[in-house]
């Protein structure tokens, strides 16, 4: 790496500080290590079950399967005659029933609420020491997780080595455990490899209802989960794994989350082995954001569909603690997500989410978005590489269908300079169905691509709509090839600011960041209409004492000031239009450039140096219109934009002090030169 791009580098660490989400946390867990990858998905097993579990209640149960198919209910019948006299009446008590790998545990239609896992812990329980998360629960280990296994679960299986458990109703909402809002995960799966779960409903915990730790093999089938702090469905540290038809919905964060899926594919491009976790025919919709990763490495997502979320999915390389950062090799194909515009944080404004659980009101659509979020997107990266978006449709968004941003390395706890530019590389849009759905309806986002401009090989398909920035690059018909290749190091300035001030937001303290139109700021607000309208302000003052004092005898330079004066204008109503994709914005960087072009041809005949420095601000902003709305420059570490900005700073206190020395003169103009008065008749000159 050379000297400039290390320095450059250093410099966007610097800046990134700035920019870091002060409260953003997401899952935190006891440190673990990922599988070695050596299992393999299970399979599904039929037969009859080893265990059973069911209620006692004759006349209920007998309600419960009246209207199952013929066959069904003969089936489930015989199966309660046999529960009643050798089974269990909850599903903790066959869990620790088991024995042996390869057992089956069927569960009867019924409402499961597991009364004797529900209690506060007592005795050394109720005195474990462990760190406590920023939200407040312990972190375990699992040790402790053993030892007591209902301090924060309803169910714990913990051990247990190819396990099955499945409902035997006619639909997952016949079997539904039930958490009550008194734990924090309704079911806990923790070093069970091979474990398969079916046809069941849990629901209605203070964190997430079906959680998967640290194993090698697993699948969740036709299984729902809803009403929860966090999440529905979440699997971490855990390789061979499948989501098929299931639904969730809500949820405080994601109804699926693959987080730290074992990072197998960390060396390849595009073309890998294998992946890790896949999700297919499942729904997720309802939720703060339908699918979400940190570190959601290896994931393959086909044939899903996200929707009414405030955003479809998202995957990060933004919280620490979380094995297989940065996040890379998520491929997402043939999914339908649409019309993620819901807006959840009135719920946190009006004091809804704090209170108690159980109050909130999460039965009748209430959601507690548990960190920041951009309503009305369809797919956000923050920083991610090597991730693949083919074939989806994606329409209906109000702010973007997809969303790209870099996240430094710090912020995920690494501190190595050579690493803080380590995302929002090679990511490949290409093929996708934007704002159209699958009958060829039109139903347009807002604009298709929202991206800071930051990484590497980044591309998008030929024809993609509204964007911001105007132009990208596009992908070429292999993978890997881009029309044009960028390389930056930092993202707009602008859109840098926005995130910075969107990530100061923190639920539990109810703070909704002022100035973001994420929650709800308008017009002169929102933070870049500020940023435009005080720079607008003090150019214009500046420069307009410089033009009065030392150069409005310039008619070249009046004009020149004509021509900033509009273009500074123009770019105040410019971030006014949001996410909206116009010319204004280059159309404004143009009249600005020419104004200080045209000033400093002038000025340099006085002040050498400060013309020169003033021609050099207006080609940078000529050039920053160009990169904007005509191309991305290539291979250039940051944009025009950034060293605009900071020579414009320069040239600012630069020309107040030119202005403040030599208020006095003028320079003269070039159509009217000079002229000297004549000597007085017979006299000397």
């Amino acid at each position: 790496m050379s000297w400039t791009r290390k320095l450059l580098v250093l410099l966007a660490a610097l800046l990134a500080t700035l920019l870091a989400a002060p409260n953003a946390q997401a899952h935190e867990e006891r440190p673990v290590t990922l599988p070695d990858g050596t299992g393999s998905v299970p399979v599904y097993r039929t037969g009859e079950p080893d265990l059973l579990v069911c209620k006692t209640d004759r006349a209920d149960f007998e309600r419960r399967v009246s209207g199952f198919p013929a066959g069904l209910r003969t089936r489930n019948l015989k199966l309660f005659e046999r529960c009643r006299t050798s089974g269990f009446r909850y599903l903790q008590q066959a869990v620790d029933a088991v024995d042996r790998p390869g057992m089956n545990i069927a569960i009867l239609p019924g409402l499961y609420e597991e009364e004797p896992s529900l209690p506060r812990p007592t005795g050394e329980c109720a005195r474990l020491k462990a760190p406590n998360s920023k939200l407040g629960y312990q972190i375990l280990s699992y040790e402790q997780q053993k030892s007591c296994p209902h301090n924060q679960n309803l169910v714990a299986i913990l051990g247990k080595k190819d396990l099955q458990i499945e409902g035997t109703g006619a639909e997952r909402t016949d079997v539904i455990i039930d958490a009550k809002y008194q734990k924090l995960n309704a079911i806990r799966s923790d070093g069970s490899d091979g474990i398969y779960f079916k046809n069941f409903t849990a629901q209605r915990t203070t964190f997430n209802s079906l959680y998967v730790l640290a194993q090698d093999g697993f699948v969740i089938d036709d299984v729902l989960t809803r009403w929860n702090d966090e999440y529905g469905f979440l699997t971490f540290a855990s390789d061979h794994g499948l989501y098929k038809n299931c639904e969730s919905y809500g949820n405080g964060d994601s109804g699926i989350y693959p987080g730290s899926a074992s990072n197998i594919n960390d060396r390849y491009g595009y073309d890998v082995p294998r992946y890790s976790i896949e999700i297919t025919g499942c729904r997720s919709h309802h939720s703060m954001v339908g699918y979400s990763g940190t570190a959601g490495d290896s994931v393959y997502v086909h044939d899903n569909e996200f929707d009414h979320n405030m955003g479809g999915a998202s995957m990060d390389s933004a919280f620490p603690g979380h094995p297989g950062l940065p996040q890379n090799h998520a491929r997402f194909e043939r999914n339908l997500i649409h019309d993620n515009n819901a807006d959840y944080y009135p719920n946190v404004a009006d004091g809804t989410c704090a209170k108690p659980p159980v109050d909130r009101g999460y039965e009748k659509g209430v959601v507690c978005p548990q960190i920041s979020m951009p309503p009305g997107s369809g797919i956000i990266t923050a920083g991610g590489n090597w991730n693949l978006y083919e074939n989806n449709w994606i329409y209906g968004q109000q702010r973007a269908a997809f969303v790209l941003t870099a996240v430094p390395a710090f912020i995920r706890g690494e501190g190595a300079l050579s690493k803080q530019a380590d995302t929002s590389h090679h990511n490949r849009y290409a093929g996708n169905h934007l704002g159209v759905d699958k009958a060829g309806n039109a139903r347009p986002n807002r604009t298709d691509v929202w991206w800071d401009g930051q990484g590497e090989a980044n591309c998008w398909q030929d024809g993609t709509g509204d964007s911001t920035p105007r132009t990208l690059p596009v992908c070429g018909a292999e993978r890997g090839d881009v029309s044009v290749r960028t390389d930056r190091l930092l993202g707009e300035p602008v859109k840098l600011a926005q995130l910075l001030v969107c990530a100061d937001y923190n639920v539990q303290a109810r703070r909704l960041p002022a100035g973001c139109d994420w929650y709800g700021a308008r017009g002169i607000e929102r933070v870049e209409v500020q940023a435009a309208l005080v720079t607008a302000v003090v150019l214009g003052l500046v420069g307009g004492v410089l033009w009065w004092r030392r150069l409005r005898g310039s008619r070249l330079a009046t004009a020149a000031a004509v021509l900033g004066v509009t273009g500074l204008g123009l770019d105040v109503a410019g971030s006014t239009t949001g996410l909206t994709s116009t010319y204004v914005p280059a159309l404004a960087l143009l009249l600005t450039g020419l104004w200080w072009t045209g000033t400093g041809l002038v000025l340099r005949r006085e002040r050498p140096w400060l013309g020169r420095t003033t021609v050099v601000l207006g080609a940078l902003t000529l050039l920053d219109a160009v990169d904007k709305a005509v191309f991305m420059i290539p291979w250039i570490p940051i944009g025009p934009a950034w060293i605009r900005g900071l020579l414009g700073m320069v040239w600012v206190v630069w020309a107040v002090i030119a202005a403040a020395r030599h208020g006095d003169r003028q320079a003269p103009s070039p159509a009217a030169p000079a002229v000297v008065p004549a000597a007085p008749e017979g006299g000397a000159a």
